[in-house]
């Protein structure tokens, strides 16, 4: 039998809560940075950046976020960025990826809609190609930038409507920015056919998960670990089979949770409320898929059955077609055989 860290890094894998900009490499980083040196305060050295990462608290993540962001400048940006994303999770056995995308943000920086749009998908078939990865997408509204970024963020989902497109989210910070002022775009996007994952319930209370779910009509929970505090509100996503995305090292790097030993995580599974493991920003956060599933084999306590048990919850939990779930599942289902 191999180690648990092995057994992990073979494991076949699938990610649901990953950002598209928040998975650029420090070698990526860095390169885009040089890039743009001098209109940036993003450090060009990778060296330099586990430092310029050090988050005080969310807001101050947020502020570290939108400068790297900023480097992403024009189309060719948006393909190296979406393709080299795509060898990261490949490097990682990952073979389903839904990326959480944020096209408002480039948009505004004066990439057309339709040229990111083309960008993205170019690097998906790269990716798809190269890595043996299937990359999806999640469009979201950067919460803070308000109603107008929901109303663009719609518009560009509907007008040109990527292959690998497959849902509508909500990011950002959740302290001032009510969830059910985004209904009516969340309304819109679901009756085209786009699934809903808005985040909830990271870094405020249960009524935002709880508004996320009647107002927003979430089929999957962003983060949701507020929900360990409301025994109602666990037993509702337990029994209508709402699954959270968990990022144990994220939300301890923004402060959501003070200590790893507090995380949520066993108390949610001990009420039976459904969870996926994810990475989330993995550079930002010095993470990868690989390490939130250590931890939180750690935290559960899992040997190699539980851990193939959450790989396999992620790929229940996905988005994917069935025929595309069950060859992903036989995949995990031989490769733990395989270990003994």
């Amino acid at each position: 039998m191999t180690d648990l860290t092995s057994f992990i890094a073979g494991l076949p894998k699938a990610e649901l809560h990953v950002h598209h900009v928040g998975s650029a490499s420090p070698r990526i980083v860095a390169e885009l940075a040089a890039r743009h040196e001098g209109s940036s305060p993003v450090p060009a050295d990778p060296a330099l950046l586990a430092d310029y990462f050090a988050f005080r608290d969310f807001a101050h993540f947020i502020e570290i976020y939108l400068s790297v962001v900023d480097l992403i400048r024009d189309d060719e940006d948006v393909r190296l960025l979406t393709y080299e994303i795509g060898r990261e999770l490949g490097r990682q056995n990952v073979r389903y990826a839904e990326l959480t995308v944020t096209p408002y943000s480039s948009v505004r920086r004066g990439i057309a809609a339709k040229a990111f749009c083309e960008a993205i998908e170019d690097a998906r078939l790269g990716a798809a190609r190269d890595f043996g990865v299937d990359l999806r997408w999640c469009f979201d509204i950067p919460g803070e930038a308000g109603l107008p970024a929901a109303e663009q963020t719609l518009r560009i989902a509907l007008d040109e409507r990527p292959d690998g497109l497959i849902s509508f989210g909500l990011g950002g910070p959740e302290i001032g920015v009510p969830r059910p002022q985004f209904k009516p775009y969340f309304d819109q996007a679901r009756a085209a056919g786009l699934h809903s994952v808005p985040h909830a319930g990271e870094t405020t209370g249960p009524e935002t998960v709880w508004d996320a779910l009647r107002e927003l009509g979430a089929e999957r929970i962003g983060h949701g670990i507020a929900a360990a505090r409301d025994e109602r509100l666990m037993a509702h996503l337990a029994e209508h089979q709402i699954p959270l995305e968990v990022c144990p090292t994220s939300n301890l790097r923004t402060r959501a949770v003070a200590d790893i030993e507090e995380h949520p995580l066993a108390t949610l599974v001990a009420a039976g409320v459904p969870v996926s493991v994810n990475s989330d920003d993995p550079p930002m956060f010095g993470t990868t898929l690989e390490r939130e599933y250590a931890t939180a084999a750690r935290l559960l306590k899992l040997d190699e059955d539980g851990v193939a048990d959450l790989a396999r919850a992620a790929v229940r939990h996905s988005f994917q077609p069935a025929a595309g779930k069950s060859v992903l599942i036989a995949e995990i289902d031989a490769y733990r055989a395989a270990q003994g």
